[in-house]
């Protein structure tokens, strides 16, 4: 059997488009940039930063948060399954889509702005309708058992 999880920690790199059905679904579409730093190799060699752009898909109410609270820049941990598809532009070529699907969220902060009031990094809070959750985790009902661990 083959496990396709993946975890990710980067940036946002734009606001979340979200859509909302008839039937009531609703999902949430955005970027997140990921970068492995860059290095000096032992024969000198400078190896540059290498950035991977990533599509992350948030359904239901993973999706609403994400609304209410990703924005671009701020930094994220990403928990989720690598799905592919593929799909014929409108020019009839076929294109081919990774995506992850995302199953838990945690905001992990923001990029300060030059000039900003220093509340960029403030605390991200949960809507009223989902208390079980911590402020900052989302997806995983099981959340909350991580505050039991005694370190």
């Amino acid at each position: 059997m083959s496990v396709n999880k993946v975890i990710l920690v980067g940036n946002v790199g734009k606001d979340p488009d979200v859509k909302y059905f008839d039937n009531g679904s609703v999902v949430a579409n955005f970027t997140l940039a990921t970068t492995e730093r860059g290095y000096t190799a032992a024969n000198g060699t400078q190896i540059p930063d290498r950035t991977e752009w990533h599509n992350i898909v948030c359904w239901r109410g993973l999706a609403k948060v994400t609304e209410q609270f990703v924005r671009k820049g701020i930094q994220i941990y990403v928990e989720g399954k690598i799905r592919s598809r593929t799909y014929d532009d409108a020019n009839g070529v076929k294109r081919y889509v990774n995506e992850i699907y995302a199953d838990n969220l945690e905001m992990l902060g923001s990029r300060r702005k030059e000039g900003g009031d220093g509340n960029e990094n403030m605390p991200y809070s949960l809507p009223a309708n989902e208390p079980d959750q911590s402020p900052n985790s989302f997806g995983s009902p099981n959340a909350s058992e991580e505050s039991d661990l005694p370190f």
